[in-house]
């Protein structure tokens, strides 16, 4: 059995962000809805697509741009939902 499959936590049916901060080096504390919490590292993302010259995602390989990050409707956006990810895949720390 694949130990990195059966460390992700399954995410309820129904949950969502209630509180995001940035804690350093594109990585985020996330707090969500029934309590869980991560620490979530977003740079392999953000420079592997700034790399393919993504347009939308680009922009937040810059730092201070990637720090203006915001909670809407239960959802963590990144400037009017340029950038937002799967609850699922933040909750289980899967993003990529």
């Amino acid at each position: 059995m694949n130990t990195q499959i059966a460390q992700l936590k399954k995410a309820p049916k129904y949950f969502s962000v209630v509180k995001a901060e940035y804690v350093g080096d594109y990585t985020l504390e996330i707090a969500f809805s029934d309590g869980h919490k991560n620490f979530v590292s977003l740079k392999d993302f953000l420079f592997r697509r700034a790399n393919q010259n993504d347009p939308c995602v680009s922009k937040f390989a810059d730092e201070e741009c990637f720090k203006k990050f915001y909670i809407e409707d239960g959802n963590l956006n990144w400037d009017d939902f340029d950038m937002i990810f799967p609850l699922e895949d933040l909750y289980s720390k899967n993003v990529i």
